[in-house]
């Protein structure tokens, strides 16, 4: 290195340290001015050479810039913040200090653009503080689960629909559940998770379950061809909506695709329905399931997602699964069935004395029911038969199969 340019690293450093003097004094025993005055001072020359100070020189700007910001007024210490928040080796300890400000006129911009800060950092910051501060958080452009798990948890109505809006934030199972749940009573947030590519199927049918009309006239018109999705409530086991809803599901294409590749290779056995269930799978589980029993993969899918237990069985019965799989499936995630000991129980006993052949044909009514309902979605004239000679069609199936008797 030359003389000149060992000069120009040393100069910051020497002016740096001729500082210290004054700071001291100035904090001690300085005018309100004149604090404002150093901060600006030492504010420009840290942004001015970052880059080259050592961390010991970090540390010494950090100590300092900390002292001389604490008491100041409220527009000095967000302009501080504002010209700190997008450098991303600001000082650590100062950044902090400004995130976790009361006033969120200071820890507002850190809180949306600064990387300083840690997921541990955004984590306590969105436990303790108000919701205009996790608003803040939520407008970060890449979030973790653990983040957004908080802000779901605690958030506003402003939050939720900002976060679910992020492209950037990701969302645990258990995030996604309680963000369906809160889009119950809130149209805007329904739509918003909606359109999310990354959002599970699972919690999807549950959107689309609950959404009102006019939600479900939006999401039409953003995704056209799911307008059979969108027009079709899924208040009933099984009908052609579900096969529209995959197709503008990614990840329910991908997990799908991969599950036809694996068990097309490989003789479906009922590990292939018990590993997925154990690993709370949603799309592996209703693929093998379906497969093994030979059941429509839209009943399965229904019965995974219901409250209820007697489908579950009944599908897992005609599939010939033993208890401890007929077990996993009733403990998946996705239906949040809440089974105590006791409830598990009583339905193991139900399961035994369930058998196989009444299991199948009320799948194989089901399966019909499902068909017919598919042909008076049609135009008029492609469906064979009158609406009336359907239902009455229907009721006899209907009877052949609780009775055990294929139809």
């Amino acid at each position: 290195m030359t003389d000149s340019a060992q000069s120009q690293k040393a100069q910051p450093v020497e002016e740096s340290h001729s500082l210290i003097d004054e700071l001291v004094s100035v904090v001690s025993t300085g005018g309100v001015k004149q604090r404002l005055r150093i901060l600006q001072r030492v504010t420009d020359m840290f942004m001015a050479g970052s880059r080259s100070y050592s961390d010991s020189q970090l540390a010494l700007f950090d100590d300092v810039l900390l002292q001389l910001s604490a008491d100041i007024e409220v527009k000095a210490r967000a302009k501080l913040a504002s010209q700190l928040a997008v450098m991303d080796n600001a000082p650590p300890k100062l950044i902090r200090s400004l995130a976790f400000d009361d006033k969120i006129e200071v820890a507002g911009r850190v809180l949306v653009q600064s990387q300083q800060l840690s997921d541990a950092d955004l984590i306590e910051n969105a436990t303790t503080k108000s919701q205009k501060h996790l608003f803040a958080i939520a407008q970060r452009l890449k979030q973790s689960e653990a983040v957004t798990d908080i802000l779901v948890e605690r958030g506003n109505r402003r939050v939720l629909q900002t976060v679910a809006a992020n492209k950037g934030a990701r969302f645990s199972l258990a995030g996604y559940g309680k963000l369906t749940k809160r889009a119950r009573y809130d149209r805007k947030l329904t739509l918003t998770l909606g359109l999310r590519s990354d959002i599970p199927r699972q919690y999807y049918l549950k959107l689309l379950e609950t959404a009102s009309a006019s939600v479900r006239a939006k999401l039409e018109a953003a995704n056209p061809q799911a307008a059979t999705a969108i027009r079709d409530t899924i208040d009933d086991v099984a009908t052609d909506m579900q096969h529209e809803v995959r197709e503008i599901s990614h990840q329910y294409n991908a997990a799908a695709r991969d599950a036809n590749i694996r068990y097309s290779a490989h003789p479906i056995t009922e590990a292939n329905v018990h590993a997925p269930a154990l690993a709370q799978n949603f799309e592996r589980t209703a693929v093998a399931l379906s497969k093994l029993g030979h059941a429509p993969l839209d009943l399965i899918e229904r019965a995974l997602l219901d409250e209820g237990e007697d489908m579950i069985l009944i599908l897992a019965k005609a599939a010939d699964c033993s208890w401890i799989t007929v077990r996993g499936l009733l403990l998946m995630y996705s239906a949040k069935r809440k089974l105590s000991p006791a409830d598990l129980s009583r339905a193991s006993e139900r399961y035994k004395k369930l058998s196989q052949e009444t299991a199948r044909n009320v799948v194989g009514f089901h399966e019909r029911r499902m068909m017919l309902r598919m042909q008076e979605n049609e135009p008029d004239g492609n469906a064979g038969g009158t609406s009336e000679n359907k239902k009455a069609s229907a009721g006899k199936s209907a009877v052949g199969a609780m009775a055990g008797v294929p139809a």
